[in-house]
C-alpha cells in the first residue's frame, strides 16, 4: 500500500480510533515542459541568491523568516514548526454533523481516502462508516498539515463495495469572494412558465448517470499532437477562431425546437433514419441561430 499522508485519531465525544489519509488525486498530464532560451535552446536553471553579497545560497542554508519590521525578520526554523502545539496536528476531533446536501461545492477543496490505521481499529471505523452512510450525515472537525489547519469533511465512500471513508479538505467561508459582487448588476427577469416548462424538459431529456469514464482531456491529446507535429517537422494544427453565432430569433422557439432535436436524435437512436431526413430534422434544431459567416476550412502551418 501507499505511504499515508497523514495518520492520526478520529474523535466522536469519547470514541477515537486510527485512521490513514492518502491523497486521492494524481496528475496524469504526460507533457512536461523546460525553460530554454530563445537564443541557444538550452535550458534555464533557477539558482536561489542573497539578495546581499552572499551569491548563491545552498538550500540546507536556506530558513522562513517573518519580517516584524521593515526590513528586520525573525529566523524560524523547520524542527520549531514541527514542534507547534496544536492537536488537530495528530486528531480529527469531529465538532459537528451536517446533511450530505447540505455543503455547497465551493467549499470542498481536495479528496482524500480514508481508510483504517489497522485492523484492531477496524472494528470502531465500520460502525462510524455504517452510521454515517445510514444517516446521510457527513461529519466536520479540523486537521493540520501542509503549514496550516484545514477544516476537514468526512463520510462514507460513495460506493458501497468500498468499506473506506473520503476526506475533503474545504475552504473557510472568509477565503471565499463575496458573490454579491459579482451577481448584483445581473438584471432581475421573470421566468416565463411556459419557457421554463420547455426548459426541465430538455434538462429531463438530457439526464443521465454520471460516468467519469467518459470525460477525458481533450487539451493534453491535442498537445501532445503538436508537439509530436513539432519533433517530425510536420505541419501544426492550428486552432480556428470561433464564429459569432446570430442573434437567437427567439427564447421559446429555441426552447421548444432543441427539445423537438432531441427528439429526433433519440428516434434516430432506436430506428434509423434515412440520411436525408435525418440531416433535414438536425438541421432544425439550428435554424434559429444565424450563422455569422461561413467557417473556412481546417489550416494547418
Amino acid at each position: 500500500m501507499a505511504r499515508p499522508y497523514w495518520s492520526g485519531q478520529i474523535q466522536i465525544s469519547l470514541v477515537s480510533f486510527g485512521v490513514k489519509l492518502f491523497t486521492a488525486t494524481e496528475s496524469k498530464s504526460e507533457i512536461r515542459f523546460h525553460q530554454l532560451s530563445r537564443k541557444t535552446g538550452e535550458r534555464i536553471k533557477h539558482q536561489k541568491v542573497s539578495s546581499g553579497d552572499e551569491g548563491k545560497v545552498e538550500s540546507s542554508d536556506i530558513v522562513k523568516g517573518y519580517e516584524y519590521r521593515k526590513g528586520e525578520y525573525v529566523m524560524i526554523e523547520p524542527e520549531e514548526i514541527e514542534q507547534i502545539r496544536i492537536p488537530s496536528k495528530h486528531t480529527i476531533e469531529v465538532t459537528q454533523f451536517v446533511d450530505e446536501g447540505e455543503l455547497n461545492p465551493e467549499f470542498f477543496e481536495k479528496p482524500y481516502f480514508v481508510a483504517p490505521e489497522n485492523d484492531v481499529q477496524a472494528e470502531a471505523f465500520a460502525v462510524v462508516r455504517k452510521a454515517l452512510q445510514s444517516m446521510k450525515k457527513i461529519a466536520l472537525g479540523k486537521i493540520a498539515f501542509s503549514g496550516r489547519e484545514h477544516l476537514i469533511a468526512v463520510s462514507a465512500a460513495t460506493d458501497d463495495k468500498l468499506p473506506g471513508m473520503m476526506a475533503y479538505t474545504m475552504r473557510y467561508a472568509d477565503e471565499l469572494r463575496n458573490p454579491k459582487e459579482y451577481f448584483e448588476d445581473i438584471k432581475k427577469v421573470a421566468v416565463d412558465e411556459d419557457q421554463l416548462s420547455l426548459a426541465k424538459e430538455l434538462i429531463k431529456r438530457k439526464a443521465s448517470k454520471f460516468d467519469p469514464e467518459k470525460f477525458k482531456d481533450e487539451y493534453e491529446a491535442a498537445l501532445r499532437e503538436m508537439v509530436e507535429a513539432k519533433v517530425k517537422h510536420a505541419p501544426i494544427p492550428k486552432d480556428e477562431p470561433v464564429p459569432t453565432s446570430g442573434k437567437v430569433i427567439n427564447l421559446m422557439d429555441a426552447l421548444r425546437k432543441s427539445v423537438q432535436g432531441d427528439e429526433v436524435a433519440a428516434g434516430a437512436g432506436k430506428k434509423k433514419a434515412p440520411a436525408k431526413a435525418a440531416a433535414a430534422e438536425t438541421q432544425k434544431g439550428i435554424e434559429l441561430v444565424k450563422p455569422a459567416k461561413a467557417q473556412k476550412p481546417r489550416k494547418s502551418a
